[in-house]
Order: structure tokens, then C-alpha cells, then sequence
């Protein structure tokens, strides 16, 4: 029997996102940006989205005059990419 996947974690690049912020204790909107190669729209969107589920929390700051969001995944969000990684791995036996 195959576990359902996560539909909110099933899409590429908030797959991505997650998979980034996993790996580390925070990472701004630039590096997210560069490291997947979205546009900023469409990273924006996909951003608030990670964020509504509570899966990652954003931070607004300013680093000089320019805008800076740097995002951080939640506990729930760590627990959410397990659970999609180990129903991942059914697939795959």
C-alpha cells in the first residue's frame, strides 16, 4: 500500500525550498532564489504558502536600505519533509 504524498510538498520548488531549509538554520530570499532558480513571483507565492501550512517562518528585516526575508522551517515543517521523504521511499521498493 502506498502512503498518500504530501500535496502541498509534491510541488518542485517548494520541494525545493524545504529540502534547503532542512539543510540549514535559515536562508534569505536571494540565496532561496538563486539555489532554485524561480522567479521571485513565483517564489514569493510558494513562500506564503510554506508559511500559511506553518511549515517555515519568515522574518522581514532591512540590511541597509534594502529589503531582506529570510526564512527559517518550522518543527512541523522538519516533521512534514520526513513524512513525505519516508512515504517517498515506498514508492521506491
Amino acid at each position: 500500500m502506498f502512503k498518500e504524498l504530501n500535496p502541498l510538498l509534491h510541488s518542485q520548488l517548494r520541494l525545493a525550498v524545504m529540502s534547503l531549509l532542512v539543510s540549514v538554520e535559515e536562508a534569505d530570499f536571494v540565496y532561496l532564489k538563486n539555489e532554485t532558480q524561480a522567479t521571485s513571483g513565483n517564489l514569493s507565492v510558494q513562500i506564503d504558502n510554506l508559511s500559511a501550512a506553518g511549515y517555515i517562518e519568515t522574518e522581514k528585516t532591512f540590511r541597509g536600505k534594502m529589503p531582506r526575508t529570510i526564512c527559517r522551517i518550522t518543527p512541523a515543517g522538519v516533521e512534514a519533509f520526513r513524512e513525505y521523504v519516508e512515504a517517498l521511499k515506498g514508492y521506491l521498493k
